[in-house]
């Protein structure tokens, strides 16, 4: 029993500790509110006596709603019948877009006045008078039940992080506005007010989110404990059949804040009334899908198309492979151009097909081994792919393109015109597919990875999330796609398919410098990633390191590059020296950094002390194919004397083993990114709050 009264207090004290939190953090997510609220309204106000002045109207301004009152000595309850606040505050609601005061001087210092008043500062400015004391605007303070505005804390400011260059270029504008301010220009401020509470919402409608998902794993904490303790009791009956010492040890845990509490429960249904309140127009449906959005049901039809469509792909291969070598295209005496033409096309979308069939193993590694990858990436639960979706993706893209490789021949063969577009088609509708609004064929998944590459493409303007640049490792590992995708643009976009001049996609100068540049643009964009979050992380040193990484895979990409122009022997070992530094850089940073092994005060030897996989030997043998994997680039280096054919599956198999490379590479980052998450005990993410008090003199 002394052992049973050591975790129940570790279980109380966690609990304790986590309701807590989360108790402050609705707090302050209704202090957030009411400060949202009455901006609003005073804006709304404005704009409405704006319209009134225009049509002509004399009448004089309505007086402001009472402030809202709060019950907030006992610490346990967020709703509050008397809260002021629109009628809709969901994104680009009616009342919001009434609010903008875009144009004149005079109705911009009005706004700006009667917020400062209320305490709050868009551009930086205390809210305090000459002598020290805070503004009230003539309320009657907190709870008071005056008709005056809502009281709130003397300096208060929206800050909303700047991760998009939208929102750096508001901030931006936003210090331009306070010198201008301070010069007595006219600075029509209005438009920096209007987008600020817009996102200033949006943060808080997330934060109430992420406030109820936390509600929710703690009840089941408490739930799951309860069980747990009752199991146990049950057992130790049975076994020492001590019923008085049982029944004292029950009727404790009974006691305990984890089982006798109830302030989760009465929070978490003030949550739901609020959000459905505020951000849903009272409508509980709509509320519920954002707060307890529903998994995806599994169906045995996806799995049906998998192996449709794989059994359709093999067969067409099949059916390629037979008419290929009966027309003698692949031999050394066949069509050329078609060779070029289909190894590039095919490569592209074989390349693509394997690296999402990696993925989905991927996933259904993460989901066996309970890492929990769509919190990692920040996905939605009822959006996020499962690892049957991306096998679909996978064995369809790959019988489409099979099946229009077989009808181009078929078209070839019969002395058709043009046959040659039919991959340019393909192309084409591969890309309408990518960019359909329609809610088809994974929409979500789709703007997703859209979103994701520009953030990628525009690296130092947009903040870096664990999606981005773990996409742009993938980039890095796919730099022969990208190859690809050079010529086919090339052959296709040029128009060049009506003469069949492939090799001014192949030897032209201008073809082989952006070759160079494609080799090395996802080191470069890793690269910015890296000095973004080393600003933005308190100039971490180890973002320094990563980036110099990268930099070393471009310097090493470079000289490669300078060995195929001019194969002398110096280049030669200059390719040798900068290939294998930037090799053991790597090596280096896969296995300390990205999946924590080679730690020699580790228990497990030279891995790390958390393991997820019960069996030591895989980590070993990962580690030593790694290794192998990481030296494919020796290659280019052995000058190896073959065919025309075989050097393009060379090529294509190296491409390959590095994609599968990285796909193992994946399942260890995120292992590693799991144990240390798991180690903070953060099953939440945490959303900064818009308002927050300025620190005064």
């Amino acid at each position: 029993m002394e052992r049973a009264d050591e975790e129940l207090e570790k279980v109380n004290a966690f609990y304790t500790g986590q309701e807590g939190e989360l108790m402050a953090r609705g707090e302050a997510l209704l202090e957030q509110l009411r400060i949202l609220a009455d901006v609003k309204r005073i804006l709304a106000d404005h704009a409405a006596s704006r319209r009134a002045r225009g049509l002509g109207h004399s009448r004089s301004m309505p007086p402001p709603s009472p402030s809202p009152s709060v019950n907030g000595s006992s610490g346990r309850y967020l709703l509050s019948s008397g809260l002021a606040s629109p009628q809709s505050m969901s994104d680009g609601s009616l009342e919001l877009q009434q609010a903008q005061v875009s144009e004149g001087a005079a109705v911009a210092d009005e706004v700006m006045a009667a917020l400062e008043r209320n305490g709050v500062s868009f551009v930086g400015l205390t809210g305090k008078t000459k002598d020290g004391k805070a503004k009230d605007g003539g309320g009657k303070g907190r709870g008071g039940g005056g008709g005056g505005a809502l009281q709130m804390p003397a300096t208060v400011r929206i800050d909303i992080p700047a991760t998009s260059p939208g929102r750096a270029a508001l901030k931006v504008w936003e210090e331009l506005v306070n010198v201008l301010r301070k010069d007595g220009a006219d600075p029509a401020a209005a438009f920096v007010h209007r987008k600020k509470i817009q996102h200033a919402e949006k943060n808080i409608r997330d934060a109430f989110m992420a406030l109820y998902r936390g509600l929710e794993l703690l009840k089941k904490f408490s739930s799951l404990n309860v069980k747990a303790f009752t199991k146990i009791l049950k057992k130790f009956v049975k076994v020492s059949e001590q019923q008085r010492a049982t029944d004292l040890f029950s009727e404790k845990v009974k006691r305990s804040p984890f089982s006798s509490s109830d302030k989760v429960l009465q929070l978490a249904d003030e949550v739901e009334c609020i959000f459905m309140k505020h951000f849903t127009g009272n409508d509980r449906k709509v509320a519920m899908k954002y707060l307890k959005p529903q998994q995806p049901r599994n169906t045995h039809m996806i799995t049906f198309l998998v192996g449709l469509f794989t059994g359709t792909f093999v067969s067409l291969f099949i059916i390629y492979a037979i008419l290929a070598h009966v027309s003698g295209i692949f031999t050394s005496t066949g069509n050329t151009a078609y060779m070029e033409i289909v190894y590039h096309v095919f490569s592209m979308f074989a390349l693509i097909s394997l690296h999402i069939f990696l993925y989905g193993c991927n996933l259904f590694m993460w989901k066996s081994t309970r890492i929990n990858h769509n919190f990692i990436f920040d996905f939605s639960s009822n959006t996020a792919l499962t690892h049957r979706d991306a096998f679909l993706m996978s064995a369809s893209i790959m019988c489409t393109v099979v099946a229009a490789l077989v009808i181009n021949l078929f078209l070839k063969n019969a002395g058709v015109a043009y046959a040659n577009a039919l991959p340019g088609a393909l192309l084409l509708l591969s890309t309408g597919v990518l960019f359909c609004p329609f809610d088809i064929f994974y929409r979500s998944t789709r703007y997703c990875f859209m979103r994701v590459m520009r953030n990628i493409i525009f690296s130092p303007f947009y903040k870096v999330l664990m999606a981005d640049f773990f996409m742009a490792d993938q980039l890095t590992s796919q730099i022969p796609l990208l190859r690809h995708m050079e010529f086919t643009a090339c052959y296709f976009m040029a128009g060049s398919f009506r003469t069949h001049p492939y090799e001014t996609c192949t030897s032209g100068q201008q073809y082989k410098h952006l070759a160079y540049v494609i080799s090395f643009l996802p080191y470069f964009w890793r690269a910015l990633q890296c000095l973004r979050r080393y600003l933005e992380e308190g100039h971490d040193i180890n973002q320094l390191a990563n980036a110099g990484k990268y930099v070393s895979a471009m310097v090493a990409a470079a000289v490669r590059f300078k060995y195929t122009a001019t194969p002398t022997t110096f280049w030669v070992w200059m390719v040798i020296i900068s290939s294998s530094g930037a090799t053991i850089y790597q090596l280096y940073w896969d296995f300390v950094k990205d999946w924590g092994f080679l730690n020699p005060k580790s228990k497990n030897r030279w891995l790390r002390n958390e393991l997820i996989l019960k069996n030591k030997s895989i980590y070993y043998v990962s580690m030593m194919l790694n290794l192998a994997l990481r030296l494919a680039w020796t290659e280019s280096v052995m000058k190896i004397h073959i065919g025309k054919v075989e050097s393009r599956l060379l090529d294509f198999s190296l491409a390959s083993l590095e994609i599968i490379r990285r796909g193992h590479w994946n399942f260890y980052r995120l292992e590693n990114e799991h144990l240390n998450n798991v180690g903070k005990f953060r099953a939440v993410k945490t959303v900064p709050l818009p308002f927050r008090e300025l620190e005064t003199d």
